[in-house]
This record gives C-alpha cells, sequence and structure tokens, in this order.
C-alpha cells in the first residue's frame, strides 16, 4: 500500500514524552543537537555503507529519522508490536528506531538496540540522556514513563549470541547495506521466538522523482540510486523483501510503502537528497558518476527552485516496510 504525503515542509520529532517539536531542516541543522560540542566520529563499519558517519551525516541521519518517524511507528503498529515485547533493533545506530519501539513496548517491555559502532552506540547513549530517558544505573538501561526500556550494546547482531529469544526483530534502512541480506536475516532469526515478528523498512529509490521533470533533482537522484549501488549497497532492497523473506524460510509478508511528497517551498524532500549525495560525493567523484567540478554547496536551494517555477511536485526515496511471523514449527 503507497501513501503520499506532504509534510508542509516540516517534521515532527517524536520524544519519549510524546513532545511534539516542529522545525525545518536550517533550524536542525544550527541546533545540531547532538553532535555539537561531542566531536564524535563513527567508523564505517558496515558493508557497503558509503554514507560514511560524518557529523553532518549524523545531522542528516537524525533529521531524516524525525521526517520517518510518523511512517515508523504506523508501521510497527501495522506490524504487531505492542506492550510487554521483547525487541532486538538491529543496526540502531544513534537510536531512532529503538526509542520509537520504547514506546510502543511501554515500560514492561525491553528493547535491545545493536550496532557494529562504538561511537554510535555511544551516541545512542548520549541522545538518550539528553532526552532524559535514564535508568536505575543512569547510563545504559534508559526508561522515562510509558516508555520500555532500552540497552545498546555494540557488535553484529547476525554474528552475536543472545540468551533469551526475542519477541520481534526489527530495523531501518540495514539490510540494505550488508553483503548478503539473506544471509544475515537468517542467522537472526535463530533468536526469534516461534510466532515473532520480523519487520523491516528498506529503502527504493525508484520513487526519488521529480514531476514534471526537473533536470537538477532528477540527476541528483540518479546520483544517490548509483553512489549507492556502487558502494555496494541495494538502493531497490524495499523491492526486493518478498524474495528476501521466502529465502529466509518466512511467509510471504504484508508489505506497505510511505512516501514524502510535496511541492512546497519549505519541503524535507531537497535537504534530505541533497546532503545524502552530499555525503556520497567522495564515491561518486571517484567512480566517474558525478564530475569533479559538480558544486555540492546550494544544490537543495537549486533543486528547490527548478521543481517550483515548474509548479511541480518533488518525491522523497521511498520507505517499504515488510512484516511476517516466524513459522512455527511442525511436529
Amino acid at each position: 500500500m503507497a501513501r503520499l504525503q506532504s509534510q508542509n515542509g516540516q517534521c515532527a520529532v517524536l520524544l519519549p514524552s510524546h513532545f511534539v517539536r516542529i522545525f525545518s531542516f536550517r533550524e536542525y541543522v544550527q541546533r545540531r543537537w547532538l553532535t555539537s560540542n561531542l566531536n564524535l566520529e563513527v567508523p564505517n563499519t558496515e558493508t557497503g555503507y558509503g554514507l560514511g558517519h560524518s557529523p553532518r551525516e549524523l545531522d542528516r541521519l537524525h533529521f531524516q529519522g524525525r521526517v520517518l518517524a510518523p511512517y515508523t511507528r504506523q508501521f510497527f503498529v501495522d506490524a504487531g508490536l505492542k506492550a510487554g515485547m521483547r525487541v532486538l533493533d538491529v543496526g540502531s545506530g544513534i537510536g531512532e528506531v529503538s526509542f520509537i519501539v520504547a514506546e510502543l513496548v511501554g515500560p514492561k517491555g525491553y528493547v535491545l538496540g545493536v550496532d557494529r559502532s562504538a561511537e554510535a552506540v555511544e551516541r545512542a547513549r548520549t541522545r538518550a540522556i539528553r532526552a532524559n530517558i535514564r535508568g536505575e544505573d543512569g547510563s545504559t538501561v534508559m526508561s522515562a514513563g510509558a516508555a520500555g526500556k532500552v540497552e545498546f550494546a555494540v557488535g553484529d547482531p547476525a554474528a552475536m549470541h543472545f540468551e533469551e529469544p526475542f519477541d520481534a526483530i526489527v530495523g531501518r534502512f540495514v539490510l540494505m547495506y550488508q553483503s548478503d541480506p539473506a544471509a544475515s536475516l537468517r542467522n537472526m532469526l535463530r533468536y526469534l521466538r516461534e510466532d515473532g515478528v520480523v519487520a523491516f523498512q528498506e529503502a527504493d529509490t525508484t520513487t526519488c522523482r521529480a514531476w514534471p521533470a526537473s533536470p537538477v533533482f532528477d540527476e541528483a537522484a540518479r546520483w544517490l540510486a548509483e553512489g549507492l549501488r556502487v558502494s555496494g549497497a541495494r538502493p531497490e532492497l524495499g523491492l526486493e523483501m518478498n524474495a528476501l523473506y521466502l529465502d529466509c524460510g518466512l511467509p510471504s509478508p504484508k508489505m506497505r510503502m510511505d512516501v514524502v511528497v510535496s511541492g512546497e517551498d519549505e519541503s524535507p524532500v531537497y535537504e534530505l537528497l541533497a546532503e545524502a549525495v552530499r555525503s556520497l560525493e567522495p564515491t561518486l567523484v571517484k567512480s566517474k558518476i558525478a564530475p569533479k567540478e559538480t558544486k555540492m554547496e546550494g544544490l537543495a536551494e537549486r533543486m528547490r527552485k527548478e521543481v517550483a517555477a515548474k509548479r511541480g511536485v518533488a518525491m522523497l526515496y521511498g520507505l517499504v516496510g515488510a512484516w511476517a511471523r516466524k513459522p512455527k514449527t511442525k511436529n
């Protein structure tokens, strides 16, 4: 099911306290809630993750997380995440998805976010503290009001051993960066209980375009897809999720797609695309996908002006969600 929604060029920030704050990307970058004064660098350890972990890229990930938060939350509701569940968040990064899940599982639930980067895990803990989500020890285990407990650990979830099974395994934009998504998912499914939920959201860059056609926007969209692909990622993995689940012994998943589309000047689409392309610039130039003289500075504004001149709309990369339940063992 596809759902196209204009966000009036703004995004809703979903905090565990259910406080909602609306602001633009420009204001967000100026605030730099998590990157300012921390000066944390996160190494690029994920297979095929060509976007890197520079402070500016982390700003983009935060902003992207808030733009997509309402869709991810509804996706998890549709998938069956509910109070009291024990959930594994794969490739949790700085905790965007983990905090959404924590709200859904409630005070009796538990969320374990796992990421390969120690710096990313520390950033997630710092973010939790700044959001006032503290546990009794004040560090790794956090709880807040109606939100469930959250713990962050360093490691590769496909290779880790867990003492207890999970009721759900979730992730967003993570399988697309694995060299063998099916092998990774199969390994993780060992720690999912029978009838447990498997719910992942992955990208479909084929939706990223302007209408009517806009040369600047459409070229940037092409750079995004080709840059991701040449770095080893799968930019259309969202469309492969049915086959992926079947390859892992799961039933055909229920699926939905959410796409942000807008013709408004302050749409977040322009900044999100421009910043993603900027993060990929070294790969784009090295692979000769984009010429060396390409000016990344001001790209968002150039796209915005061109689309506006045609009274058109711009669409972001699609967020394809797929969820299923692990089959019960036959007697």
